[in-house]
């Protein structure tokens, strides 16, 4: 039987997302893949770059597909204007990224994909366009049902996954609950054994300064962190810390541990994003599916000029395989 494809999301068009995949189907792909969003925006993406790539129009992700080098097989979500401006932000684009996501998140549930991988939206254009949710993540947890999920960051060096995701910093410690930390400590154990790593070590980052020295800097390490570490060792998690934020990434990039699990957002993020934006995917972690996605923006100020780089989207399509090869054993 001939295996699911992925389903590549189109993002916003205005964005570099449909460059990216174009290049990534020009190069060749690790796997085969639909492309959910508008076949007529693609072409004309495809002119306007010179890219050797001939876009198939499909009814489903069923449908049989095309095996040419360069051919995309796209799934028709939403029409775009051919007035759209490159780089420009806009409700219409904002729409047609919400509207291509849908579509990929009902095959994935109907069990059509074997796995979504997402280019990039702007999370002001879906807000223009009326979709209250900050980004990619929530809308994948309310589609399945508002269901626990995590953000899970993966480069060749560290794994980070995040407790809470797009909040004020200000709110970051009341968010911070027994339950919470428990269930991104019990997501980041999964998630690396789902990467093939049988007894994962789970590193945990301390919200406040030198994981608040013992409560002189903060108690929410004594009150609510510890504990769910040490909830998880009962459990069976090699689970460590409450670690100093300020250390934890060093000692994992020298291999002591197999995965940071940071309190917020831009803790766990910079470290990533410093060793390099191109070589990040984002992985939503307690899915029914697989969904990985690019570790970088819709890079509006380059979305004109043809020169994107494909490499984040192509890592994440190689992690897609990975993760889904596993599921599929």
């Amino acid at each position: 039987m001939t295996q699911a494809p992925l389903g590549l999301t189109m993002g916003d068009p205005a964005g570099i997302g449909p460059e990216i995949i174009l290049k990534c189907f020009q190069a060749g792909l690790a796997s085969n893949a639909v492309v959910y969003g508008d076949a007529a925006w693609l072409e004309q993406i495809a002119r306007r770059f010179n890219l050797n790539v001939k876009i198939v129009r499909i009814a489903n992700s069923s449908a049989a597909l095309p095996t040419d080098l360069g051919a995309v097989p796209v799934i028709e979500a939403w029409a775009v204007p051919t007035t759209l401006t490159l780089g420009e932000l806009s409700a219409t684009a904002g729409m047609a990224a919400y509207q291509s996501l849908q579509r990929a998140i009902d095959d994935a549930l109907a069990g059509n994909l074997r796995a979504i991988v997402t280019a990039p939206l702007n999370k002001q254009a879906i807000h223009l366009a009326g979709v209250a949710f900050p980004g990619h993540t929530e809308i994948l947890a309310h589609r399945c049902g508002d269901i626990p999920v995590a953000m899970m960051l993966v480069n060749d060096v560290i794994r980070v996954l995040l407790v809470t995701i797009h909040e004020p910093l200000a709110r970051v410690p009341a968010l911070i609950t027994a339950e919470l930390e428990s269930q991104a400590i019990d997501l980041a154990f999964r998630a690396c054994q789902q990467l093939g790593i049988r007894q994962p070590r789970v590193a945990v980052a301390g919200l406040n300064p030198h994981a608040g020295e013992n409560g002189k800097f903060g108690d929410e390490e004594i009150r609510v962190i510890g504990p769910a570490i040490e909830a998880a060792k009962i459990k069976g998690i090699d689970a460590s810390g409450p670690w100093p934020g300020d250390t934890i990434f060093a000692r994992a990039r020298n291999g002591e541990f197999d995965i940071v699990v940071a309190q917020y957002h831009d803790q766990g993020l910079i470290p990533v994003k410093y060793l390099g934006i191109d070589e990040g995917v984002n992985v939503t972690v307690g899915l029914p599916f697989i969904r990985t996605s690019v570790d970088h923006g819709t890079a509006f100020d380059i979305a004109d000029r043809g020169v994107a780089s494909p490499d984040s989207l192509s890592r994440a399509i190689e992690v897609a395989c990975q993760l889904s090869a596993r599921t599929d054993q």
